[in-house]
């Protein structure tokens, strides 16, 4: 008799932190529209709730256990879709400058297309498009470089100054007008230097992508029912002991 062969095993992509990371997703539209329309007003708040939920997102996934191969794609898209949008805004509008931009666009443009390769060739088969763009079958795993993460916090830090430079600056006196522009410029220096650096890391660096075996991807589809059998016990307890008291 043929070996049955195992059903394909789907991740829970209905999770709070990658629930926080697709609503940053959508969030980058919005900031660059702002930001095309000069309404920084608008931008500068909505740029700081998708900075909170970059933090809080990875936060609640360690610490309830709600790590996923999703989130650890979907994490570093709506980071890169975000800088991608608000970088083209920022330089389009003038205030960042266009060499930054083309470092920033070149280094994630070669990013995407390693990404689309590393997809299709771990991607078990049947290789169908469906299948491909269904995140909830893991294939490979993400994980930062050192340099990529710093890189990703001082991009951020560039963007959200360039963001509130128009609110602020005209408050300040010349001489402090002088050194902000100092300070942002050496800024801006640093972030070109990271880029690279970050870029070069995935390209030397042996861990950054990891391919997920068959025994890998078993055991996660194990330590996933563990979890749901945990928690499908303790709402039952909870449960329980409301009737109790009543």
């Amino acid at each position: 008799m043929p070996k049955p062969k195992n059903p394909v095993f789907r991740e829970n992509m209905y999770t709070l932190p990658n629930f926080l990371t697709f609503s940053r997703l959508v969030s980058a539209p919005v900031i660059g529209y702002l930001v095309l329309k000069s309404n920084h007003v608008w931008a500068a708040p909505v740029f700081i709730y998708a900075c909170f939920t970059d933090l809080l997102d990875g936060f609640i996934a360690r610490k309830y256990g709600l790590q996923s191969i999703v989130g650890s794609v979907l994490d570093p898209m709506a980071d890169k879709i975000l800088m991608i949008t608000l970088t083209g805004c920022l330089a389009w509008i003038g205030n960042l400058p266009l060499w930054i931009a083309t470092i920033i666009f070149g280094r994630d443009f070669l990013l995407g297309l390693s990404a689309i390769y590393y997809r299709y060739v771990s991607l078990p088969t049947p290789k169908t498009m469906k299948r491909y763009w269904d995140f909830s079958i893991p294939s490979a795993e993400v994980r930062p470089t050192t340099i990529s993460k710093y890189n990703t916090a001082l991009q951020m830090g560039l963007i959200g100054v360039s963001v509130l430079k128009p609110l602020v600056l005209p408050s300040l006196t010349v001489g402090s007008q002088a050194l902000a522009l100092q300070a942002i410029s050496g800024l801006e220096y640093t972030v070109a230097a990271t880029t690279i650096l970050s870029g070069l890391s995935y390209v030397f660096s042996k861990t950054a992508v990891k391919i997920l075996s068959e025994e890998e991807i078993e055991e996660r589809r194990l330590n996933q029912l563990t979890l749901m059998a945990k928690r499908k016990t303790e709402k039952t307890r909870i449960a329980n002991g409301d009737k109790d008291k009543k």
